[in-house]
């Protein structure tokens, strides 16, 4: 499937990248490694998004090198060679040639080349941008070219004196989503939404939790995503309770909720939703009560998702309305200043109330600048997820609040008056939830 982010933006990103590098250096950015399954089968390639962010080259074996001024192009490219033979097992490669023509790479080189044309690249540079530790085969083959280079110090060679993380100036960068990036995000999570839709109305007692995440699924990839952005989870009754749950095993129950934290992923950019319904089709009053809660301190959040407040400030506005919504319900007692300060909310929620979100599902970028959470700016993407977990084994809590998970998340993008939300298309109110599923 074609690109929805044009050619030209990527060689802005490599633009504006290399304009933050000091002189005289190099970039060296692997693709992701392939992964065995096992034996001879191979786990789907997905590429490293680092390397997916720069090129929009989705195959592996490849190695882009970003050297600015390089009288002979500033983009390089190591791919692998076309092999019509290969080809016909392993499907159709680019090539360097097409690295250049469909890519807009400046230069291209076979990947079986690179030990004798990088070294020569990488001698003269004071200082590598490199993404040292995140692959420790691929870190050895560095170190390898580095002391080629030293050994030849005593004719002329000038080996780098500094290695620097490439993700300092990298990942600044992801952080900031652009317009074509942000339509992306927004199909992905259309698509995210009407699977959601599907498996609301395909709740049933007698059916399985691996029921609805082949619904999930089937929507997905009906609609042109091929895969998902992460494990889906699909908990129902206590199972809501375990935040990353994805064994997806369990019968569906009558009177007991189903808590689906689901995205697709469109352009390697991921989408991430949750919502949490009734397998009946009707909340019972405890479930309703809890949920008004969530939901309340969701609205909260996002009214907080704005330019000129910092990353914290949604997680502030969810935890006032938590803490307070459970010392109405009797869960907790007390004032609501002394319950926060004593962080008496944790049995029942003890995650953050978001996340980045990007062409990884927990994205890149820094959430303080120092000590100080980091303002909110417009083209930020994030998610926004408060919940309350009422563990089955907790004694503290009258029964019939018990074994109740709840957690609604939306992907929402940061714009110059406030926020836009992503995925509102999924109902999430209760009167909606429930004429869904009565359809």
């Amino acid at each position: 499937m074609p690109s929805m982010i044009p050619m030209k933006e990527f060689a802005d990103r490599r633009r504006k990248l290399m304009e933050r590098m000091a002189p005289d250096s190099i970039a060296i950015v692997p693709a992701a490694p392939e992964s065995v399954r096992n034996r001879d089968v191979l786990h789907p390639f997905r590429q490293d998004s680092d390397f997916q962010y720069l090129s929009g080259f989705g195959e592996p074996e490849a190695v882009l090198v970003l050297i600015p001024g390089r009288e002979h192009g500033e983009s390089v490219l190591f791919c692998k060679e076309r092999n019509p033979e290969k080809e016909l097992w392993d499907g159709f490669l680019s090539g360097p040639e097409g690295a250049i023509d469909k890519f807009g790479l400046d230069d291209a080189f076979p990947i079986s080349d690179i030990d004798d044309i990088l070294p020569g690249m990488i001698e003269g540079r004071s200082r590598v941008y490199y993404p040292l530790g995140k692959d420790h085969s691929f870190d050895a083959r560095v170190m390898d070219w580095v002391k080629v280079i030293r050994s030849k110090v005593r004719a002329g060679a000038h080996p780098p004196g500094e290695f620097v993380a490439l993700e300092h100036l990298l990942h600044d960068l992801r952080l900031y989503k652009s317009a074509n990036e942000i339509k992306v995000m927004a199909k992905a999570g259309e698509i995210s939404a009407k699977a959601h839709c599907r498996a609301m109305k395909r709740a049933r007692k007698g059916g399985y939790e691996y029921n609805l995440e082949a619904e999930l699924i089937h929507t997905f990839m009906d609609h042109g995503a091929r895969s998902t952005a992460y494990p889906s989870i699909v908990g129902s009754g206590a199972n809501g309770c375990i935040l990353h749950y994805i064994e997806n095993s369990a019968p569906l129950k009558e009177g007991d909720l189903v808590l689906i934290d689901a995205g697709c992923e469109v352009d390697c950019y991921a989408s991430d939703i949750t919502r949490t319904f009734p397998v009946s089709g009707r909340f019972s009053a405890e479930q309703k009560a809890l949920y008004e809660v969530v939901l309340s301190a969701q609205y909260a959040a996002i009214e907080a998702v704005r330019p000129g407040n910092h990353w914290n400030h949604p997680h502030e506005a969810a935890l006032r309305v938590l803490t307070q919504g459970l010392i109405d319900l009797g869960l907790l007692s007390g004032s609501l200043d002394d319950a926060l300060e004593q962080e008496a909310y944790k049995p029942f929620f003890m995650h953050r109330t978001g996340h980045w979100l990007g062409l990884d599902v927990h994205d890149v970028g820094d959430y303080k600048i120092g000590d100080a959470w980091r303002q909110l700016e417009p083209g930020m993407t994030l998610t926004v997820e408060p919940g309350l977990y009422i563990a089955p084994d907790n004694t503290d809590v009258d029964k019939k609040w018990r074994g109740i998970g709840i957690r609604i998340e939306d992907d929402v993008v940061v714009t110059k008056e406030g926020c836009r939300i992503l995925t509102e298309s999924v109902p999430k109110t209760i009167a909606d939830i429930e004429a869904l599923m009565a359809d």
